[in-house]
């Protein structure tokens, strides 16, 4: 986890899912959180505000990029912190192809641990770095949009515009 007296730095951005608080350490981006963010799901210590922040500058750039369907990969530095579990879903995440989704099941067999959805379900409800880390592509078995931290209707949001700029 980060060192609790490394120094953060953070801002807010408005988006079309909401306020959005972009987190970044001297070189990376660290989080991306939701206006009504559980503030127990990802426990960030020495937040200091930095609106001229060059990862948080890039992040908001790239993400406005990406609410305007001009951009489906991010060239983003990140620094995600979780056990290797957690990390392994994480990547895996990533290789999610924008405007598709997959199952937790299906993420659960990219990590080679294929009857732990629960605990692919636990490590998606942990991602520190919302939409860049592609949570919201992940899907329950039959199709339905279940769990995720911004809220369904966020996660809808974002699949819908995904969608939209999809060829």
């Amino acid at each position: 986890m980060w060192n609790i007296m490394e120094q953060l730095f953070y801002r807010y951005i408005d988006s079309p899912v909401g306020k959005l608080k972009l987190v970044a350490s001297d070189t990376a981006l660290v989080a991306i959180l939701w206006e009504n963010e559980n503030p127990k799901r990802i426990q960030l210590a020495n937040l200091t505000q930095a609106f001229q922040h060059p990862v948080l500058l890039q992040t908001k750039l790239q993400l406005e990029e990406y609410f305007l369907g001009k951009r489906q990969y991010f060239e983003i530095s990140l620094d995600l912190q979780g056990t290797p579990f957690q990390r392994q879903v994480w990547t895996a995440l990533q290789t999610i192809p924008y405007g598709k989704t997959c199952s937790y099941k299906q993420i659960a067999q990219m990590v080679g641990r294929e009857k732990a959805m629960r605990a692919v379900g636990a490590a998606n409800g942990k991602n520190p770095i919302s939409i860049i880390v592609p949570c919201h592509r992940v899907i329950g078995a039959a199709g339905t949009l279940v769990g995720f931290a911004g809220g369904i209707d966020k996660k809808q949001k974002l699949l819908a515009l995904e969608s939209s700029f999809t060829i």
